[in-house]
């Protein structure tokens, strides 16, 4: 049971990771509304001549940046952890609901340092991607014609930037019932499911989806009236 509270977090994450695609084939997800955006994004940013464009990406870069330096300043903290094991044994034992063995807190802790080093490989990647978009939206030629393959490799390659973000903030999402295994294995489970059913309802149902969706519907009918 300690074990299977200790993956369970990891499993559901991998859940929602390889079957979101299938609901999104139902039903758009925030992330698929958002992409038909950088899309449109892309498609006017050609066009204009002005840095606001560098300005918005520099603003998503900086997100990224800084939840990747955090992410290195946790795994950091698991290593001082490992260092740490018998005060660290006693304070769980003293707080806590259940009654931990050694070996089972450092499995513990090592799945959490793979959940995290996940997450900053994620997020180091959308860096690396934002950056390349950057650089070929600064290579556009303003006063000259872009053609739509290298409108829409521009925006495919911000999503995917923007894909792999999100997945490092799901990385964080469900790192919360890894914390919450301290208390118990059961926590754990608990606090995961509730983690999936929040992530869902924030992707496929939240209010946030809903402006999105009508922006992006209002955008489509003004974009085929011209």
């Amino acid at each position: 049971m300690t074990l299977f509270s200790t993956i369970f977090p990891m499993l559901i994450w991998a859940l929602y990771t390889y079957g979101a695609p299938l609901i999104e084939k139902r039903r758009p997800s925030l992330s698929t509304i958002m992409a038909m955006q950088r899309h449109r994004w892309v498609s006017n940013a050609v066009k204009r001549d002005t840095p606001l464009d560098a300005i918005l990406s520099g603003n998503l870069m900086g997100s990224v940046s800084f939840l990747a330096s955090t992410t290195v300043l946790l795994v950091l903290a698991i290593f001082t952890a490992f260092g740490n094991l018998t005060p660290l044994m006693l304070t769980i034992n003293t707080v806590g609901l259940s009654r931990y063995t050694l070996p089972d807190v450092e499995i513990h802790l090592f799945a959490m340092l793979v959940v995290f080093s996940l997450s900053f490989f994620a997020f180091t990647l959308s860096l690396r991607q934002f950056n390349h978009f950057c650089i070929m939206l600064g290579a556009i030629d303003p006063h000259g014609e872009t053609s739509i393959e290298e409108v829409n490799a521009m925006a495919q390659l911000n999503t995917m930037a923007a894909r792999n973000f999100n997945t490092g903030l799901r990385g964080y999402y469900f790192a919360v019932p890894m914390v919450a295994w301290f208390a118990a294995p059961w926590t754990a489970i608990v606090v995961s499911l509730m983690t999936l059913f929040f992530v869902i309802h924030r992707e496929f149902f939240s209010s946030a989806h809903r402006v999105a969706a009508s922006a992006a519907l209002s955008a489509a009918k003004r974009e085929q009236k011209l």
